[in-house]
């Protein structure tokens, strides 16, 4: 098992970055896929950006694109998500996730952080 735990949310005027952090537990973190996802007031759970076990591989949706960037250390159990120019739709809790390589579905959850952005 891996338990998750996300930091670096918090209140950003428009156009403003935020650097989200999630720190995993455990010594297998290598072997999880990760991914970040967000739920805004009233709406559903959206994907954001992933990143492959070994981070030689990211995918994001298309709405962050060329705004923010997934990252990992796997030395230091740590995924980050750099979100620069970030506009008031960003607005929403942030979650970090854990996939076990080779399954479709994300298995672990994180509590979340929220960011809000201001306009």
């Amino acid at each position: 098992q891996v338990q998750l735990v996300e930091s670096g949310g918090g209140l950003v005027q428009a156009g403003g970055s935020l650097r989200l952090s999630c720190a995993a537990s455990g010594r297998t973190f290598s072997r999880y896929a990760m991914g970040w996802f967000r739920q805004a007031p009233g709406k559903e759970r959206e994907f954001v950006a992933a990143i492959s076990s070994s981070g030689g591989s990211t995918s994001y949706t298309d709405s962050v694109k060329g705004r923010f960037t997934i990252s990992r250390d796997n030395a230091k159990n740590m995924v980050y998500l750099q979100m620069n120019s970030l506009k008031p739709e960003d607005t929403a809790v942030y979650f970090c996730a854990a996939r076990i390589v080779g399954t479709n579905q994300y298995h672990y959850w994180g509590p979340g952080t929220q960011v809000t952005v201001s306009s």
